[in-house]
């Protein structure tokens, strides 16, 4: 019997529904679905409050920091796998080749990933997903989706989500007790590492949903073109000949 994921179901229900659903009246072209986004966004404080920030205050709480660093390593050790399948699909066979060494020299040295030796020798881990390939390749965002649980996202993001559980090495583990325990323990693990930055958006954010959305949508860009993304020209104020051009008639005699 076929495995159903949690992303791939909410990739595939979520698309359709947008598609399907149309756009609504928003401030920003980029967040059509604003006002629906804006209610999974409290949905998801909500849960967070109630549970997983807890839980995640109580892991860091009883583990020690090099415990939790070690769990940590070998999940990003896991998730090499992934970066170095999406490095090939984008034509990065060196980066892929330099994200496959990180994966042997810390499975063996690391001691299945305990331990980061290939950071330690200067090896550069990088960031790749699905969602990242399609952009790419040229795919378009989409729309800004905010996730139920997973997050903010886009329509682009969101399609790739399928590809990213299934080229996911926990994805694999038998039996789904185990594979189930280790992406929970992965949740918690990751919400941990975020509760300083939380904090720190709890107090500067006048909007946090915007705030988050805005970040979200810049790092992506930021990450699709390698940290070099092109000019957005948007956001370029106007050349200075047309400020000459405007300020003329004002000196004209």
């Amino acid at each position: 019997m076929a495995r159903t994921s949690l992303p791939g179901c909410i990739a595939g229900s979520l698309v359709g529904f947008f598609l399907l659903s149309g756009s609504s009246t928003a401030a920003d072209p980029r967040d059509p679905f604003e006002s629906f986004n804006r209610g999974v966004y409290r949905f998801n404080e909500q849960l967070d409050r109630a549970v997983l920030k807890p839980v995640a205050e109580g892991y860091r709480k009883v583990l020690p920091e090099f415990v939790r660093q070690s769990v940590s390593n070998v999940f990003s050790n896991l998730n090499d796998v992934r970066v170095g399948l999406n490095n090939t699909l984008q034509g990065k066979f060196t980066t892929a080749y330099s994200d496959f060494g990180r994966v042997m020299i810390n499975s063996t040295l690391g001691v299945l990933g305990l331990f980061d030796i290939a950071s330690e020798a200067g090896i550069e881990k990088h960031d790749e997903d699905f969602g990242q390939t399609l952009g790419w390749w040229g795919v378009g965002n989409g729309p800004f989706l905010m996730l139920p649980i997973l997050g903010p996202s886009t329509v682009r993001d969101t399609a790739g989500l399928g590809v990213d559980y299934f080229t996911d090495p926990v994805t694999y583990v038998d039996p789904s007790r185990s594979q189930n325990q280790l992406m929970g323990t992965r949740i918690v693990d990751r919400r941990a590492e975020l509760l300083d930055a939380k904090k720190v958006l709890d107090a500067a954010a006048l909007d946090q949903y915007e705030f988050l959305r805005d970040a979200y949508l810049q790092r992506r860009r930021n990450l699709i073109y390698d940290g070099k993304p092109p000019v957005d020209k948007s956001m370029m104020l106007p050349p200075p000949e047309a400020e000459v051009t405007l300020a003329a008639p004002v000196h004209a005699k």
